[in-house]
């Protein structure tokens, strides 16, 4: 009998359970190979995204703090009567600079919790009656205590022009804690319970105004927060309103486009990786 050449041998097929593992293990390696690329490409598809979006929000904190520096330092115009209180919005609104003539409503007032640089304390919220026919509520400032002062207490005698910036209610109340109208406990200023609460009659404006302006800030002899105020300060304290904004969008749009480059780095070290295992 002829010996079967090393050919033939070689050509023999391969046992049905080697070729069975063989081929198991291929499609395992590309199904490894295609989760390891669709995770990759998510990752940088979202990176990408993020960083995308915090350019976008940087170009609305840009605007949004040329629009309020405008609005602060232009002249006061009248509070927005009944007919516009429709379309008060933040967007086109907030801390416009208004004024509005009339008389405080004695009697009637609203403490909120408030933190400002002259320590822990309250913003004093006060109805104030328009000649116009309608109710305002203005923010008077900043109270260390529920205790009036005396030009507050004896406000309403005569008619007055305030002027301030406008804000836009802020329903429900603060991080982690809501407002309590019942127990006369206000983290926000809710110009819609207030009023309820306070049973003010009467149309009532949606927005309130902070008294005073913060070009006309008084400045602390230590602008640390807490600092005990100079015995010549008046309260309440006007002009606090907040109209500096944290614009850090673009640190954090660098942040995510610096993780979408490493996560091709990534992906190229994985590739390597792979091919070398030979999977």
């Amino acid at each position: 009998m002829r010996p079967r050449s090393s050919r033939a041998v070689d050509e023999q097929p391969l046992p049905a359970s080697l070729a069975a593992a063989g081929g198991s293990k291929r499609r395992r390696g590309i199904l490894r190979r295609a989760l390891l690329a669709l995770a990759g490409i998510v990752l940088f598809c979202t990176f990408c995204g993020l960083g995308v979006w915090q350019i976008e929000r940087r170009a609305w904190k840009l605007a949004l703090i040329e629009a309020v520096n405008e609005r602060v330092a232009a002249a006061p115009s009248p509070a927005p009567g009944p007919g516009a209180w429709d379309g008060i919005g933040f967007a086109d609104d907030e801390y416009r600079h208004v004024s509005a003539t009339g008389r405080f409503v004695a009697g009637d007032y609203a403490f909120v919790q408030a933190t400002t640089d002259y320590g822990p304390g309250f913003w004093l919220m006060q109805p104030f009656r328009d000649q116009r026919g309608f109710t305002l509520l203005v923010d008077r400032g900043f109270v260390p205590s529920k205790t009036l002062p005396g030009n507050v207490a004896a406000s309403g005698a005569t008619a007055e022009t305030v002027t301030g910036l406008l804000r836009v209610s802020q329903p429900g109340g603060a991080f982690l804690r809501s407002n309590v109208p019942a127990e006369g406990r206000w983290y926000s200023r809710d110009v819609a319970a207030i009023a309820k609460s306070l049973q003010l009659d009467g149309p009532v404006a949606p927005y309130f105004v902070d008294e005073g302006s913060p070009l006309e800030r008084p400045q602390l002899p230590n602008a640390e927060m807490g600092a005990p105020p100079p015995e010549s300060v008046t309260y309440p304290v006007t002009g606090l309103t907040q109209v500096a904004f944290r614009n850090a969008h673009l640190q954090y749009a660098l942040t995510w486009f610096a993780l979408a480059g490493l996560t091709l780095v990534a992906a190229a070290i994985v590739y390597r990786s792979e091919r070398r295992r030979g999977g």
